[in-house]
């Protein structure tokens, strides 16, 4: 298993017809060969290479079988992927419509994982940051 790493930066590619994409080779080497997509927050798909995963699902098994419950559609949905020898990986229908993703994608790096978003959604909440919104959040979280 890999070791924990922070994943950066932004990438905006084009699924091909069989709704493949074509990982970056920067984000290739920090998924590994094997990788979890699942459902994210504010409708994207969230990317874990398996040590994310591994610390993620061992969160969730240390919680009540009460609030489990409400995670089950994220483990539903999740789908164990292993890029091709292109670095591709194919996004299923159900994941692709939760999402909003039709054919352009922005790829974005989110410490533990990495974002998969509708590229006309993400440039949408990307606009929203300015240096002042920025300022507030950092303050926020005490930096």
């Amino acid at each position: 298993m890999r070791k924990l790493g922070s994943i950066t930066g932004t990438y905006e590619r084009s699924l091909d017809a069989k709704d493949r994409l074509l990982l970056p080779a920067k984000l290739q080497d920090d998924l590994g060969t094997a990788c979890y997509l699942t459902m994210g927050i504010d409708r994207c798909l969230a990317l874990y290479p398996e040590a994310s995963w591994r610390v993620f699902t061992d969160r969730f098994a240390a919680l009540p079988i009460s609030q489990t419950r409400q995670m089950r559609a994220l483990f539903a949905n999740a789908v164990k992927c292993c890029p091709d020898s292109q670095g591709r990986i194919t996004l299923p229908a159900r994941l692709k419509q939760y999402a909003g993703i039709t054919k352009d994608v922005a790829i974005i790096g989110v410490h533990d994982r990495a974002e998969i978003w509708d590229a006309a959604a993400w440039r949408e909440n990307d606009e929203e940051m300015t240096p002042q919104r920025m300022a507030q959040l950092m303050e926020a979280l005490g930096y």
